[in-house]
């Protein structure tokens, strides 16, 4: 149970790192305009006038920032746990509880949140089936 644990968070914190290195990557490239703060709400309608205005390079960074941290993120966990499909699905379940939330609070193109919905538990099962264990019971004489 201990190591299904641990896997989990580790899998989890990987995927956060992996997800806001993508998007920091992102913002290099396509920076939002000076001064606006995403976190701050009164700047919610900017911030979507922002997403809107992206080109499809930077919306799709956002879909690989979010598949990536899932892959990355599932692998750890399903390396160190023992529940290994718990601990991948785990991961996959964060990272949707985020999308969730982002395309929540900022529409986002539908083909932007489609993909950001279905593809993260069919990438943490990839993931874990690259470093599954079969348990295998002893051979009964």
């Amino acid at each position: 149970m201990g190591r299904t644990i641990l896997g989990m968070l580790v899998g989890v914190v990987l995927a956060i790192a992996v997800i806001a290195a993508v998007e920091m990557l992102g913002h290099r490239f396509w920076p939002p305009p000076a001064g606006l703060d995403p976190t701050d709400p009164a700047n919610e309608a900017a911030f979507a006038a922002f997403i809107a205005g992206m080109p499809f390079a930077a919306k799709l960074t956002v879909l690989v920032a979010w598949l990536l941290g899932t892959f990355i993120g599932a692998l750890a966990a399903a390396k160190i746990a023992r529940h290994q499909t718990a601990a991948a699905l785990l991961v996959a379940l964060v990272v949707l509880s985020g999308v969730v939330g982002m395309i929540m609070k900022v529409p986002h193109p539908t083909w932007l949140s489609v993909a950001g919905l279905l593809l993260p538990i069919p990438v943490a099962l990839l993931a874990m089936r690259l470093v599954y264990r079969r348990s295998t019971l002893p051979r009964v004489p």
